[in-house]
């Protein structure tokens, strides 16, 4: 990295760091300030919101429970008409409230109605009358023009009915006002009782749910903020920016789920309620939560109205975040502009400090580099800064000094190379003898973990099979002994009884006679073959027998063979490898056998590996029209020798490679399949154990052959 890079960006990273970590810092708190207004506002905006509804519909519980109380207790006569009509215009004229109906079990009903263009009128019908005439009231509360007649009979009316089915005051459902202004109405009714508990009417009020919008419409919530009105089912009841949420069809109305609302605000807010809490029943306390819409985040805080009397709403207050944010960004613009001055203005002083000081570095550096190219007449000019002067002062003297190193150093090579050589020879040779030494370390643990391994097993099989071998030819002649016995019964007593007969059959006695004898038969040549293995396991290992032994060296061939087996047969993807013996007429030959057998095995597994290798880009059909095969011939060559070739028809080994197998730890095998110190200690075995021969010859596409020739009697030289 270039000095001017390492003088300059610490500085110019020490300024950004400071400086945007003191933005960063401002931005977080003003975040978090953000954060804390937000959350009294919501909350605030949602207790004044919830104060006020439920002010809103407590006004038509205490005017029924005045009215109701009145009748009652015979302060107001219900039977009078005209003087419950006026006392009724006296309550609404106050804008006490905007609607108030009674209704009598004997048909008779009141009601006096604020119109929203400002007057007041009267609806009033008597059972003597058949039907309900409405008055415009004047001033003072008379009746003063007949608007219409209608048949009215307030028994028949849900708000009656659901007075007297509740039996205390309740609110109904949203429904359209019959006044023909299609507002959204609820209506709180309850029942009058006398003293005596006789029924003496009902009690209604009306509550346009249009103040409530109006109401919510005056209240501000930040600069953009919205608040609506939900029910427990998630339906839209009222909105601060909807003057109608629901659909009104011949007189009907349908409420429309907030969820499915046209407004996104609402929509998005009523999903993101639905999504954390399932449903708005759930919900039984304040809950905040914030909702990002069009990847501007919103604040929400959901709180419960409940008056006591059916109304079980929900107050939803939706902040966004930008309507607090703007300032705060301006403030971080500006943050960011300071940063960028502040690194703009560092970079320019860096640069500049660093050029006063990287300029006699440079010269320097310059020199150094042509001295290490071999030019040591190399003389830096003096810098005007003093450290600097003083460190080309000091180079121009190690340059002198590095010329007088240089000369001795020249003559200490000379003598350095010979001292090496010299070295390097004994070296070699100590190499060659730990290489040496060190294989046959390998190959002795081997043949004595492999010969104990081999001869263990053989053990441990050999006494069982013995046992179950000796044991098979008495229970054949005891099977033999019982059968012809129960032949005998059969002859002798040719009625046996239903028992005997029922059991005859369920045995199949027939077959049973003839697949015993079979089933034994068969049990004998199992524990002869096993006791082929361990007798060729036991071959094989030789740990039972004198270290030098005479054997017969066809034996040996064949314990190898039969140990290889599961490898010569057929798979399921190549047919079985075939093994063609040409075996001569050969005398004992006094070896090692076990290690001889083990020269056996590493050329007949390497020759299996071959052919297996070919067989894998070829098909079945191919192998078998080519089958593999494996060679094995013996012969006496003179009156003191015996040769053992074993050959094979794979791919061969290319000249390259195989002057190189009998060499220690030389392998073509993947990693983890071969270790490259089988053919070496097989070529030890031959050479130096037994003072024989171990050629290999080989043709590419042909295949191999291994020749090993060993003299009949062992010499004494080859022991040592």
């Amino acid at each position: 990295m270039p000095l001017r890079l390492i003088l300059v960006v610490p500085f110019v990273l020490q300024i950004f760091v400071a400086v945007g970590l003191t933005g960063y810092l401002s931005i977080r708190n003003g975040q978090k300030s953000i954060n804390n207004v937000v959350s009294q506002l919501r909350s605030e905006t949602s207790n004044r919101i919830n104060q006020q509804i439920l002010f809103y519909l407590e006004k038509p519980y205490i005017i029924n429970q005045t009215i109701a109380t009145g009748i009652s207790t015979g302060q107001i006569d219900i039977k009078d008409i005209k003087a419950l009509e006026h006392f009724s215009w006296r309550l609404v004229n106050q804008n006490t409230v905007d609607f108030l109906q009674t209704g009598t079990p004997q048909g008779k009903s009141v009601l006096v109605e604020r119109l929203e263009e400002g007057f007041i009128v009267a609806r009033t019908g008597d059972t003597d009358l058949p039907n309900r005439q409405s008055y415009r009231l004047n001033n003072e509360g008379k009746r003063a023009t007949l608007l219409e007649t209608k048949k009215f009979d307030p028994r028949t009316r849900p708000w009656y009915k659901a007075a007297l089915k509740a039996g205390e005051p309740s609110w109904s459902k949203i429904f359209v006002s019959a006044s023909g202004l299609s507002k959204a109405t609820i209506s709180l009714s309850q029942p009058i009782y006398s003293e005596t508990g006789s029924l003496l009417g009902v009690q209604n009020s009306n509550f346009r749910l249009s103040r409530i919008h109006d109401f919510l419409k005056s209240v501000k919530v930040g600069l953009t903020g919205q608040t609506f009105i939900v029910d427990r089912s998630g339906h839209l009841i009222a909105s601060s920016v909807i003057e109608q949420p629901y659909k009104i069809r011949a007189q009907e109305l349908e409420q429309i789920p907030a969820a499915a609302i046209e407004n996104p605000v609402i929509r998005a807010t009523a999903k993101a309620v639905l999504e954390r809490f399932s449903d708005f029943v759930s919900i039984d306390q304040s809950q905040q939560l914030d909702v990002v819409l069009d990847g501007k985040r919103q604040f929400v805080q959901v709180s419960p109205i409940q008056d006591g009397h059916g109304v079980d709403w929900f107050s939803v207050v939706v902040v966004p975040e930008s309507d607090f944010m703007a300032e705060i960004d301006a403030n971080t613009r500006t943050t960011m502009l300071l940063c960028l001055g502040a690194l703009a203005v560092a970079t320019v002083l860096g640069i500049y400090t660093a050029q006063l000081i990287t300029q006699p570095l440079r010269r320097l550096s310059q020199s150094a580099e042509a001295v290490a190219d071999g030019a040591l007449d190399q003389n830096v000019a003096l810098s005007h800064v003093q450290e600097l002067n003083v460190l080309a002062r000091s180079f121009n003297e190690m340059t002198q000094q590095l010329r007088g190193s240089f000369a001795k150093l020249e003559q200490t090579n000379e003598q350095l190379e010979q001292r090496v050589e010299e070295r390097t020879v004994d070296l070699k040779e100590a190499l060659q003898e730990l290489q040496h030494t060190q294989t046959q370390m390998i190959q002795a643990e081997k043949m004595s973990s492999l010969g104990q391994l081999v001869a263990g097993v053989a053990h441990e099989i050999n006494n069982p099979v013995n046992f179950i071998h000796g044991n098979v030819t008495h229970i054949s002649e005891y099977t033999r002994d019982l059968l012809a016995l129960v032949q005998l019964y059969q002859r002798e007593w040719s009625n046996p009884t239903p028992a005997i007969q029922d059991k005859i059959d369920e045995i199949d006695l027939e077959f049973l006679n003839e697949d015993a004898l079979k089933l034994l038969t068969s049990m004998e040549v199992g524990t002869d073959r096993i006791r082929e293995i361990v007798q060729s396991l036991r071959n094989f290992s030789r740990l039972d027998e004198a270290q030098v032994k005479e054997v017969d060296i066809h034996e040996g061939i064949e314990s190898t063979l039969l140990i290889l087996q599961h490898r010569l047969k057929a798979k399921v993807n190549c047919p079985p490898t075939s093994v063609i013996r040409a075996y001569g007429d050969l005398p004992l030959v006094e070896c090692h056998p076990g290690q001889l057998n083990q020269v056996f095995m590493n050329i007949l597994t390497n020759a299996i590996d071959a052919l297996e290798e070919s067989n894998l880009d070829l098909t079945y059909q191919a192998i078998e029209t080519h089958p593999n095969q494996i060679t094995i011939r013996t012969a006496v060559i003179d009156a003191g020798w015996v040769e053992i070739t074993i050959a094979d028809n794979g791919p061969g080994i290319p000249e390259e490679i195989r002057q190189h197998i009998f060499d220690p730890f030389f392998t073509t095998k993947p990693i983890g399949k071969g270790t490259g110190m089988g053919m070496s200690i097989s070529y030890q075995i031959i050479i130096e154990k037994h003072g024989g021969k171990l050629n290999c010859c080989s043709t590419v596409g042909k295949g191999t052959e291994f020749m090993i020739q060993i003299p009949i009697k062992l010499r004494d030289t080859a022991d040592g």
